[in-house]
């Protein structure tokens, strides 16, 4: 029995998925900036140049980080308070992750920018463009763009250190603002 055959891939699957757990542990305990890739390489137990190996690059990482969290099916839309929660409470652990600036700026790999830039779409915009749809409502792609958009720029905000309250309030306190809102605007 030739046991390289089934070796070198067991490690490499084995080294993948602990990548994959050790980045779902830091960007959950110190978010996405605080994280580094020696830190999930070491936490991992594995030459953290296996990132780019099996990634990519660490946006590429986040995004297969949320995958591995939700996987594939259709989220609920953000006008749904325990999606928007959801979403505000993972900003405020994880910081201003790729799926939430890739809204506001290119990210410099092209590689990433595309892959964040589809997770955005399909986690965050295509749920409400759906919904708008089925309500009959005009322009619903350009309504459910501008919705993420104002929900990304308000969380990201929250990091920025320009608007006091903002990032001095509650996540609940935000989420309640913004369905009430999106409820008064959707009149």
């Amino acid at each position: 029995m030739n046991t390289n055959d089934t070796g070198p891939r067991r490690n490499s699957t084995r080294s993948r998925e602990a990548l994959l757990r050790a980045a779902t542990e830091l960007f959950s305990e110190h978010g996405y900036d605080r994280t580094t890739i020696r830190e999930i390489g070491e936490r991992a137990g594995v030459d953290p140049a296996l990132i780019a190996r099996y990634f990519g690059s660490k946006p590429l990482l986040y995004v297969e980080v949320l995958r591995a969290e939700h996987g594939d099916a259709a989220p609920d839309d953000l006008l749904t308070e325990p999606r928007l929660r959801e979403i505000a409470e993972r900003a405020q652990r994880r910081g201003p992750v790729p799926l939430l600036r890739v809204a506001v700026q290119p990210l410099s790999d092209p590689a990433a920018q595309e892959a964040t830039r589809a997770a955005l779409t399909a986690r965050l915009v295509e749920p409400l463009r759906a919904r708008f749809a089925r309500e009959g409502r005009d322009r619903p792609g350009l309504r459910a763009d501008v919705l993420v958009a104002a929900v990304a720029g308000v969380l990201l905000a929250r990091h920025s250190g320009a608007f006091d309250d903002l990032a001095d309030a509650e996540t609940d306190e935000v989420v309640d603002v913004l369905l009430e809102m999106f409820d008064s605007g959707t009149r």
